[in-house]
């Protein structure tokens, strides 16, 4: 199954245990409470669900999710 814009923005809110409405698409994640060990969480899950390739390290350095749509093959 191929990871959507729509689905890493539900899986932020999941991690976050915000609504995914509330989650924008081009602000810094971190400022909404995204932390190192939710990252892992989040990699881990992709990996897990969707066979990406993506570490910790590419989505730690642009922690906003239009930044992270093109790492995860995603076309925000």
């Amino acid at each position: 199954m191929a990871l959507t814009l729509d689905q890493i923005r539900a899986d932020v809110a999941d991690v976050l245990g915000e609504d995914p409405a509330d989650i924008p698409d081009d602000e810094n994640l971190v400022d909404y409470g995204l932390d190192s060990v939710r990252i892992m969480t989040l990699v881990e899950r992709w990996r897990r669900d969707h066979g990406t390739e993506v570490t910790f390290v590419d989505l730690a350095e642009q922690p906003a999710i239009e930044q992270w749509a093109p790492l995860l093959g995603v076309r925000a």
